[in-house]
Formats: structure tokens, C-alpha cells, sequence
């Protein structure tokens, strides 16, 4: 996701071409639907949370700041949007097993339980996420699923760099915190 193509739809896009558009939707698509599938746990709502994403940055994009990365910009809208809608809704976060992605198929003998097994310690830490204030699920996520830097996360959560990092490590530790309990039950 190169930002000067970013800067080229949207000085495009500024300038009159609406349709250049849809290269923007099409290469953050995915991460805005995720962020909103964490958000809600709920595909419906996070499709329609993700495309209503899209228009409100479209609506936003003459306040897009040149030279700013687009990806940040827009995610924390993103953010922003599904936390109200989670404040007006009161939504339980609760993702089932069944929900996450299939194997693509059996490489070698025995691959059957291991997919499983990564499945299910995916699901525990999914779970655990779910678990964790908001604030801190979205740090965590952002550092280590969306791979962005500590500028970026504290740009998107409107904090400091230092409180971004904070954010993230608090977020680790409740996390860690969560798994161990719930092994100790287990055991």
C-alpha cells in the first residue's frame, strides 16, 4: 500500500474524479471490516460499520492533511464510528469457533490436528481480546495485527506516543493475564 499512490487518488479524487474512489476502498477494505468485525463481532454489523467508514472519510477527505499517511487517517475514523456504534448499542462482543477461516487443506499427515490446534489457541487469544477494554484491544491489534508504529497508533487514538505505548503494553499484560487464568482453570 504505497502512500504516494494514496496521495494520488485522493488529490484525484479532490480534484473531481469520484470513481478514483474506489482504489482506496478496495485496498482498505479488509482492514476496516476486520477492525469492525472485532468491534461488534457480528458480520452483518461490521459491513455496514466498514462501508459507512468509507463514506464518512469520503465526506471527510477535503480535511485529509497532505503528507499524512491515509491508512491511520481513515482507521481512525473507522474506530472512532464503530465505538459509537457500540456506545449506542451496547453490543456483546461474542465470536464463535465456527466463525474463524477454514484450512485451506491437508499439506502432510496429522496437519488436521494441528490446524485444530492453532485454531483453538487463536480462539483463546481472540477471546481474551474480546475480554480486554476496548481501548487496550484496539492498541494490542493495531501494534501486532495491523503492524502499525507506535506514531501511527497514537496518531489514531489521539493520545501520545508514550500513552500509545502504554495503551499497548497494559493491553499484552491484561491479555497475558487472561490466558494464564484461564490455563490455571483448565489445569
Amino acid at each position: 500500500m504505497d502512500q504516494a499512490s494514496d496521495h494520488q487518488v485522493v488529490s484525484a479524487v479532490l480534484a473531481g474524479d469520484v470513481d478514483a474512489y474506489a482504489a482506496l476502498v478496495q485496498r482498505y477494505q479488509k482492514p476496516i471490516y476486520n477492525l469492525m468485525f472485532r468491534l461488534t463481532g457480528s458480520y452483518a454489523d461490521s459491513l455496514d460499520l466498514a462501508q459507512e467508514t468509507f463514506i464518512k472519510a469520503y465526506e471527510a477527505l477535503h480535511r485529509f492533511r497532505k503528507g499524512s499517511r491515509f491508512f491511520p487517517w481513515l482507521y481512525s475514523i473507522g474506530l472512532n464510528h464503530g465505538r459509537n456504534f457500540l456506545r449506542h448499542n451496547r453490543i456483546l462482543q461474542v465470536v464463535d469457533l465456527d466463525d474463524w477461516e477454514e484450512t485451506s487443506g491437508l499439506d502432510h499427515p496429522g496437519q488436521e490436528e494441528e490446524d485444530l490446534c492453532v485454531r483453538l489457541d487463536a480462539h483463546e487469544i481472540h477471546k481474551a481480546l474480546a475480554r480486554i477494554p476496548v481501548d487496550y484491544r484496539e492498541a494490542v491489534v493495531m501494534r501486532y495485527h495491523e503492524e502499525l508504529s507506535m506514531e501511527e497508533i497514537a496518531t489514531i487514538l489521539q493520545v501520545s506516543v508514550s500513552g500509545a505505548k502504554m495503551r499497548v503494553h497494559r493491553g499484552l499484560r491484561k491479555l497475558r493475564e487472561i490466558l494464564e487464568k484461564g490455563r490455571h482453570e483448565e489445569g
